[in-house]
């Protein structure tokens, strides 16, 4: 890996190309197709380790506080420990591509039909019966108390030592990417037929948002629970789930892409999201600007020479981005985009 200083807070170059970027604390990790995670400084992109599953890497997360790095991929799911650079791998064969920590000592993975939760040893805690699919995606609710896994059919909620549901989320389908909003109304599923399937968890209450042309792999509620940001198409689209929710409504919506291949919300609930895809663009902007059907043009959009395939923000004003060719570079927010 080399690191060189451009218009960029700073940038590297990793030897694969990225799948996923995760930010905590003071770190980032990238991770590579082929199944190797490199681990920088957040202020200055210097190595801190890395880390490798054999068979490739799908998605990795850092725990709170950035004490630990989880990561999975098509073969299991392995542990990173900042303290003493320890590396855990459970090598399963078992399809994984989701993690999502619950506390800094819990996290769960998604492990073929089911989901495991884990402590900081690599110990199973507690897991699932097997769901009717392989586990697309895994969300907490409740504080971290209950674990809710997608797969064909819908959403399933499991709590601690209940290998069963103890509440299912049901619509027929492939189910690809999972959202919750943080105040637990609203669970939300992104679908293999392109649409967005949402349930209101108190009662579940559903409705299915339709018409778009691609399949839905990437979903996103901001940090105050009231904007849900989704693919699906080369319009990047946002719903706007105040008061009674976006039934009879249409989303805010912003072309910028061939094709959508990353979105992040900037950390703060201020409406700033930031996208990217397959043209090499980045764009920013604000989704509670203009009106509910109407198109939204970014505040700015940077090029880059190849696809990007993974962003995150590391903290308020800086954003992480990787591109097929494996650069890497931390970026500022641009100048007027706040205000």
């Amino acid at each position: 890996m080399t690191t060189a200083t451009t218009s960029a807070l700073w940038t590297a170059t990793v030897d694969d190309a990225p799948v996923a970027v995760a930010t905590e604390a003071d770190l980032v990790a990238i991770a590579g197709a082929a199944g190797t995670a490199w681990i920088l400084e957040a202020a200055t992109g210097k190595p801190v380790g890395t880390v490798t599953l054999a068979g490739g890497l799908l998605a990795l997360e850092f725990s709170p506080g950035a004490a630990h790095l989880a990561f999975v991929g098509p073969t299991g799911y392995g542990l990173w420990r900042r303290s003493d650079g320890r590396i855990l791998l459970s090598e399963t064969g078992a399809w994984s591509n989701a993690v999502r920590w619950a506390a800094p000592d819990r996290f769960a993975v998604a492990s073929g039909r089911r989901a495991l939760v884990l402590d900081t040893d690599g110990a199973q805690q507690w897991g699932t019966d097997l769901a009717p699919s392989t586990v697309t995606d895994l969300a907490w609710l409740r504080e971290g108390r209950r674990l809710a896994s997608s797969a064909y059919g819908g959403v399933r909620c499991h709590e601690r030592h209940t290998d069963k549901p103890v509440t299912e989320y049901k619509y027929l389908g492939s189910h690809l990417a999972l959202a919750l909003n943080p105040n637990g109304r609203w669970i939300c599923t992104g679908n293999q037929d392109a649409s967005i399937h949402i349930w209101r968890t108190r009662d579940g209450n559903d409705l299915t948002m339709q018409g778009y042309p691609e399949k839905i792999a990437r979903l996103a509620f901001d940090d105050t629970g009231r904007w849900l940001a989704s693919d699906g198409a080369p319009d990047l689209t946002v719903w706007d789930f105040s008061g009674k929710g976006p039934a009879g409504t249409s989303p805010r919506s912003l072309r910028a892409h061939e094709t959508i291949t990353a979105l992040a919300w900037r950390p703060g609930g201020d409406a700033i999201l930031a996208s990217a895809g397959t043209e090499g663009a980045v764009a920013f902007w604000r989704a509670d600007s203009g009106r509910p059907g109407t198109r939204v043009n970014p505040a700015s959009v940077s090029e880059l020479p190849e696809p990007v395939t993974a962003l995150a923000w590391a903290g308020p004003r800086t954003l992480v981005i990787a591109d097929y060719e494996g650069r890497v570079a931390a970026w500022p927010l641009p100048d007027g985009l706040i205000g």
